[in-house]
């Protein structure tokens, strides 16, 4: 052939190039529009080949070009086949890993099973397509998988080449499974004709000359002559191979599988050797690597999840709260945990109906917007309560089964101590209930405990503590608390952590003085200044004042404390604010007990208890997903009291939920009590340690508890006429607009929730609709979520929407540089209404030495009565001209506020005469537990 039909040169170079190029873009996209969103590519090397170590350079090389992460992970040689398989399992399990290669051939000691290893690889990440799984998407055309790399590589190039594959006829030499196979398999779905040609084909030759597509990877060294070859056919050469040449300084050059100089005076387009199949293999890897990343994102930022809801059966008159639980089956927790964007390696299962959320799942997820954040507060309650929790669970119900919005419910666990002491369940009521209820209520998955445990582990130490040091010498105790083991005398990670606060630079314990070893050995703690009590989740009144110490072994070193309930813990305010686990730790080490004899405080860390604290509650980090009647999904994590500490539920729930639902969803929660106490802890204390920002505020009122506010009778079978009835409910709205200031003072849209009740009437309805607009709310709705679950609710879920599209001008109630008397005096007023605050000079002194200590600009948790506005659980309705007594203060450094006591607060509750006790049982036959409600 003439110079001018010498064949078109199929440069895999330049086309790597292009390739690379639009790669580049795509993740520069993923990064714009998934808010950073990085792919990665794990490389997986066993020992260090020369040759494989410059394969790997370049994939590095070529990652870096299109912006993808690429991690270099190399194990020695002696790695066995199990370890390495755990090994790719954790990168298979990894939700920052988009794909991973195993790097070939293994250089490796032990026998390891080369097809068992690729094999290993999850389907979605083996960027190589080397996986069975993947082999056999391309041999049945199913081409929307990760093709191998190679073989892919080779169809580009033949489309480089500008003939149209569809009805040519096409000759594959070589039938492996890693590029012969594969590329007839892809040939033959781009619709040519094929024949694959093998060490055993007779007369090749003729086979070849029949091809206007020839593909050569037989590894045979130029083993294809030009005179085999079709006029104008393409060729691609996948062969690579050393020959001798003297004249070259390596002694050898590189040539592939056909002979080029004579195929490219007869092909029309033929690649080179090196710079054809080669560069394509790595742009193909990356190319599946951005593609398996692309998956990924377009997974985890969906905008719309596809629950699978579970249809109410409902009935009239309503059954028992029990009785609806029981009637409806919940979703496999683990397809409820998928539905929402969660990963199998993120779910930890307890059984089948309720799972922990692994903290890793809020890495993954960093990157996304969090989504519209509702809080849930009340007007001031009846011993009957208002529904905060029911229209709680009705309004996600709403907002997720039926408007079709991504929305989570973040709930406190209920404590034991009031389940069986007053409310018999915490759950929510009639049709808009957390299910299984049983389990919400009794146990769940042991976060109470754990924080029961880790809090008496302390309460323990700080006695044995106190023990020991009064009844051992200097030398004796610091032998003790750093004592030899196998030969080695070492300071542990935390006594290391107290020879710092300490100012003593020595790690090596023989080097201490005297004088240290006293300082580090003793803490010489003040008894009575000593702030950390015992718990229990059961209310016990009688554990309000005991005596520890009586037993002939404690030497006469008794002491006067007192049991709490659990959820009065520190570690329970500190388990709910915490942001992760490092956050965990660190607040745990700074939690203050007492104070020494000098007045200087004594810390958890001193003890040596973070790290033992943190290892109880390394589960109870973890939020527990259950989900509703309507299979909609529900975050239960941490329960601190609200009259007592900040009561609400998890920052960490809090933080996955937004992220879970995306920008457009919803995450509601709840705050405990009223205005005045719940959602002003809320905004103060957790809203300035989460950073999430509410986008409207849902007040729940009854006519029933306006009506009693008002002077009216609580219980709706006592004989008044309607006329009184309003009459008390209009006086009664009052308390309902003290509650709404309360709100709008934060600068977000309130929507009242009216939680309808079958002896309420329309007027009634429209009296507390008008005073509610009035007092400035934007919406007021009534919501019968109770005997219609969420299509009851679904007004009141259109109100949030909307709401939650209104500009918002957030402010905090006080500046946390004000003075501690400061706050606690603008909470009272601003939040309560009353006139004045009380101090006593004991107080007083305490607030100044808190300030001095560093304590001043923490915010403040004030603990009062939730059954009136003022301090005082008699006073209804809007109490004006009082004065708020402040009886007690204390300091709860790692949960980070500062704690008064308003009037009468124990933080032990007792039981009544008659409990819930007496309606609680076990059906021994069916194993069904009666009397929860």
């Amino acid at each position: 052939m003439s110079e001018a039909n010498v064949a078109k040169v199929l440069s895999g170079t330049e086309l790597s190039k292009e390739t690379k190029i639009g790669l580049k873009k795509q993740t520069d996209a993923l990064a714009e529009h998934f808010n950073g969103f990085k792919v990665h590519l794990v490389i997986v090397q066993v020992g260090g080949r020369d040759d494989s170590n410059v394969y790997i350079r370049q994939k590095i090389k070529s990652a870096a070009e299109v912006g993808v992460k690429a991690s270099h992970i190399q194990y020695p040689k002696t790695i066995t086949q199990t370890e390495l398989l755990s090994e790719i399992n954790k990168y298979n399990t990894d939700p920052s890993v988009h794909g991973i290669i195993v790097q070939m051939p293994l250089d490796c000691i032990e026998n390891i099973d080369s097809h068992l290893i690729t094999n290993a690889v999850s389907p979605e990440k083996d960027v190589d397509g080397l996986n069975i799984v993947n082999e056999g998407r391309v041999a049945i055309g199913d081409l929307t998988g990760l093709i191998p790399c190679t073989p892919n590589g080779v169809i580009q190039l033949i489309k480089r080449s500008g003939i149209e594959i569809s009805g040519t006829r096409a000759v594959v030499l070589g039938r492996s499974k890693i590029v012969g196979a594969p590329v007839a398999s892809l040939l033959l779905w781009h619709n040519a004709t094929v024949t694959i040609c093998h060490s055993k084909t007779k007369d090749i030759e003729k086979e070849v000359s029949k091809a206007d597509i020839l593909v050569v990877a037989i590894g045979k060294p130029e083993f294809v002559h030009g005179s085999w070859i079709k006029p104008g056919a393409v060729v691609i050469d996948c062969g690579i191979n050393s020959l001798p040449d003297s004249s070259k300084k390596s002694g050898y050059r590189l040539v592939g599988d056909v002979h080029y100089t004579s195929a490219s005076q007869i092909a029309s387009a033929i690649t080179p050797v090196p710079g054809g199949v080669g560069p394509m293999t790595v742009a193909m890897l990356l190319s599946n690597t951005v593609q398996a990343a692309t998956k990924v994102a377009n997974i985890i930022y969906k905008s719309q999840w596809n629950l699978g809801i579970l249809p109410l059966k409902l009935q009239r008159p309503v059954p028992s709260d029990i009785e609806i639980a029981r009637s409806q089956e919940p979703k496999n927790i683990m397809i409820l945990a998928k539905e929402i964007g969660l990963q199998e390696s993120e779910v930890i299962l307890y059984g089948n109906k309720k799972a922990k959320i692994c903290l890793s799942a809020l890495d993954r997820l960093k990157n996304i917007k969090n989504g519209k954040y509702v809080v849930i507060t009340g007007i001031t309650p009846t011993s009957l309560g208002e529904g905060k929790s029911t229209t709680t669970v009705g309004l996600v119900q709403a907002l997720a089964a039926h408007s079709k919005k991504n929305t989570i419910a973040c709930l406190r666990q209920p404590s034991q101590g009031p389940t069986f002491g007053i409310k018999g369940g915490a759950a929510g009521g009639g049709y808009s209930q957390v299910i299984p209820m049983e389990d919400f209520n009794l146990h769940l998955t042991g976060d109470i405990h754990a924080v029961t445990a880790a809090n008496n582990l302390m309460a323990a130490q700080i006695d044995t503590r106190m023990f020991h040091e009064a009844t051992q010498k200097d030398q004796a105790l610091y032998d003790r608390l750093v004592p030899t083991v196998n030969g080695v005398r070492k300071f542990s990670p935390i006594q290391l952590n107290r020879l710092k606060r300490l100012g003593i630079n020595h790690t090596d314990p023989s080097k201490l003085t005297a004088e240290e070893i006293a300082s580090f050995s003793r803490l010489n703690i003040d008894p009575n200044t000593i702030t950390w009590n015992r718990v229990m989740d059961t209310n016990d009144r009688f554990l309000r004042k005991i005596t520890v110490g009586q037993s002939p072994t404690e030497k006469n070193r008794t002491r006067q404390t007192c049991f709490d309930i659990s959820v009065a813990s520190e570690i329970m305010a500190i388990l709910a604010l915490a942001k992760d686990v490092k956050d965990l730790k660190e607040r745990l080490s700074n939690i203050v007990v007492a104070q020494d004899i000098n007045g200087k405080n004594v810390t958890a860390d001193d003890l040596g208890m973070t790290g033992a604290m943190a290892v109880l509650l390394k589960d109870a980090i973890n939020p527990t997903l259950v989900q509703t009647l309507e299979g909609t999904p529900v975050l239960v994590h941490a329960g601190p009291f609200a009259n007592i500490a900040h009561g609400a539920s998890s920052i960490v729930a809090d933080l996955l939920a937004s992220k879970l639902v995306g920008s457009d969803g919803f995450v509601v929660t709840e705050a405990g009590f009223g205005s005045d106490i719940g959602m002003e802890k809320f905004f103060n204390i957790k809203t300035r340690y989460s950073g999430l920002l509410p986008s409207t505020i849902v007040l729940v009122c009854t006519i029933r508890a306006l009506r009693m506010h008002g002077g009216g009778a609580i219980h709706p079978n006592t004989s008044v006429t309607p006329e009184e009835k309003e009459e008390a409910l209009s006086k009664g709205v009052e308390n309902l607009q003290k509650h709404i200031s309360n709100s709008v003072k934060y600068g977000i849209p309130v929507v009242v929730a009216i939680n309808a009740m079958n002896a309420d009437t329309e007027n009634e309805w429209k009296i507390v609709r008008d005073a509610s607009l009035q007092a400035g709310a934007i919406d007021a709705v009534v919501s019968t979520h109770w005997e219609n679950g969420g299509s009851g609710a679904i007004k009141l879920a259109e109100a949030v929407i909307s709401a939650s599209q209104q500009p918002q001008e957030f402010k905090f109630l006080y500046d946390l540089n004000m003075p501690l008397q400061l706050k606690i005096e603008t909470i009272a007023k601003e939040m309560y209404g009353a006139k004045s605050v009380e101090f006593n000079e004991n107080i007083l002194n305490k607030l100044n030495t808190y300030e001095s200590k560093g304590y001043g600009k923490l915010p403040v948790c004030v603990a009062k009565t939730a059954l009136s506005l003022s301090g005082d659980p008699n006073l209804k309705g809007v109490p004006t001209n009082f004065t708020l007594p402040i009886v007690d203060v204390y300091v709860s450094v790692g949960a980070g506020f500062v704690v008064t006591i308003a009037g009468e607060i124990s933080k032990m509750p007792s039981l009544s005469t008659r409990p819930s006790i007496y309606d609680i049982d076990l059906n021994t036959e069916t194993g069904e537990i009666i009397g929860l409600s």
